[in-house]
């Protein structure tokens, strides 16, 4: 896998952190350095873990299905960006009352964005990644862009409310950059095995 795809891995994985940010910034309505910085480097820091605790996880077991690999990699990555384009055709209401400044909250909102992260993880163990110096570049990767994605939300909620999520869509956006890497994967692998 190249940094580039890795990049955009990450990209796709944050929309779900940049979505919540800015929603979290509209609520917020001004900003507050500590909070947002805060929840920014809780929505980093569990976008980064998940992807290693998959990663480990199906690592123990990934040569016992060597020979589908690429075919569960791509399921998980074309279901995960489905899932994440269908939701973005839904009618959400702009406004969440939640606090985006308790802690648990912002624990709570950082978990439930990265559960995605998780099944990423996976398919990073069954696209070759094995030891823990191929595993770290990218879980950083994902880390950095959910920290910085997030305060980019924060403040675009901030300065300009409601209007910002429904039109920058970030849900189909990052949907349809995990299934193009899906269909990537899974076309090169069959190639390489076939061609």
């Amino acid at each position: 896998m190249s940094g580039f795809e890795i990049w955009l891995i990450a990209i796709g994985l944050a929309m779900d952190c940049f979505a919540v940010s800015i929603a979290s910034g509209i609520l917020l309505k001004r900003v507050w350095w500590r909070p947002m910085l805060v929840m920014a480097f809780f929505f980093g820091f569990f976008q980064a873990l998940m992807p290693l605790i998959g990663w480990a996880c199906a690592n123990t077991f990934s040569h016992l299905i060597e020979d589908i690999d690429h075919w569960i990699a791509f399921a998980i990555l074309a279901f995960l960006g489905g899932r994440m384009v269908h939701e973005s055709f839904k009618e959400e209401k702009c406004r969440h009352e939640y606090d985006p400044t308790n802690l648990r909250v912002v624990t709570m909102l950082a978990i439930a964005t990265s559960i995605d992260a998780l099944a990423i993880g996976v398919s990073f163990a069954f696209l070759g990644m094995k030891d823990m110096a191929t595993i770290l570049p990218p879980v950083s990767v994902i880390g950095f862009v959910s920290f910085a994605l997030s305060l980019v939300g924060l403040g675009l909620g901030i300065r300009f409310g409601c209007g910002i999520a429904r039109r920058l869509k970030p849900d189909l956006l990052g949907g349809v950059i995990l299934i193009l890497i899906g269909i990537k994967i899974l076309i090169e692998h069959l190639i390489q095995h076939y061609g």
